[in-house]
């Protein structure tokens, strides 16, 4: 399996966690049950940073080949397009993205690659993890920054299994911590106040835990139910964000929550099935095809002419 076709299972399955944790947060939560905790201590910020590390790694594969000029396009459309789906969706992180990728990664695509690039994001993400600066989006451009950095460096798939023991040990260790801080004993913790650092932390080490987990034991039928959601993530994103405006009622009327868990399943089981039939006749998801049309300004061909072109997608110069 080649690594761009890793790269897309991925994306897939950090649009899969997403869907899960965007449903529950846009969910009015009263007393907490076990799907809150579960969602909360073990998904919960764990799938956004993934997300964010694969942007910054198709920002590299976008200027190989293409000028910055055409990534400012680029950037400049999917800050229009989240300026969009901000009008039924406060959540959206889009417009975050591509401010970000303008302001921070062009200037940083200057720098000589690797180490530069991976401590740069190191330091950025660490400032961004403390208490007194608060996380949040302000996490994205350290871990832009860092896939920018890891894919410039190309580390070793002998690193994958090491890394994914010491970042699952990481987050089972914090994780009990943060649960223990905030469920089991508040009152031991009232005094720490790293608590939400703890947190943060435990989510970016989980993030690497499911990363890596997931490429070390990725298989073809794994790998087949995932792609499709990844190679159109920007379509299944946007149209997950319309599904949990539409079953608000639902979602707020079940004080157990397991409506959550219901609609991402549903919700993914159709986008996995639709992902599948619209990749099999075109080339790239109906908002990445927009995206790409608006990019260039020119209408860029999608549809397959045969069964072969499926293994062609890019297929005009200049797009990717």
């Amino acid at each position: 399996m080649t690594r761009i076709r890793e790269l897309d299972a991925l994306r897939g399955f950090a649009v899969g966690g997403i869907m899960l944790v965007n449903t529950w947060q846009h969910t009015e939560k009263g007393t907490p049950t076990g799907v809150d905790w579960t969602i909360e201590s073990l998904f919960q910020g764990r799938f956004y940073p993934i997300f964010s590390m694969l942007f910054g790694i198709g920002f590299l594969l976008f200027l190989d080949g293409n000028s910055r000029w055409a990534l400012l396009s680029r950037l400049f459309w999917l800050f229009c397009i989240g300026k969009i789906q901000h009008m039924y969706y406060e959540g959206e992180v889009l417009t975050d993205y591509a401010f970000y990728g303008a302001a921070l990664l062009l200037p940083v695509s200057f720098l000589p690659g690797g180490p530069p690039v991976l401590l740069l994001g190191v330091v950025v993400l660490a400032w961004a993890l403390l208490p007194d600066v608060g996380g949040g989006v302000l996490l994205i451009p350290g871990l832009f920054l860092i896939g920018m950095g890891l894919w410039q460096l190309r580390p070793s798939r002998r690193l994958l299994l090491p890394g994914f023991a010491v970042s699952a040990l990481a987050t089972v260790l914090l994780t009990a911590a943060w649960v223990d801080a905030v469920r089991l004993r508040p009152d031991v913790w009232s005094g720490f106040p790293y608590i939400g650092v703890l947190g943060g932390v435990a989510a970016v080490t989980g993030a690497a835990a499911y990363a890596l987990g997931l490429l070390l034991f990725l298989r073809p039928w794994l790998s087949a139910v995932l792609e499709p959601l990844g190679k159109m993530a920007l379509t299944n994103y946007v149209s997950g964000t319309a599904v949990i405006i539409l079953a608000a009622p639902l979602l707020n009327a079940d004080p157990a929550r397991w409506s959550v868990v219901a609609v991402t399943v549903v919700t993914l089981v159709a986008q996995v099935l639709l992902s599948r039939w619209w990749l099999a006749r075109y080339r790239y998801g109906p908002l990445e095809w927009i995206w790409r049309c608006l990019t260039w300004f020119r209408r860029v061909p999608n549809r397959l002419e045969s069964g072969r072109d499926q293994n062609r997608p890019l297929p005009d110069p200049g797009v990717s």
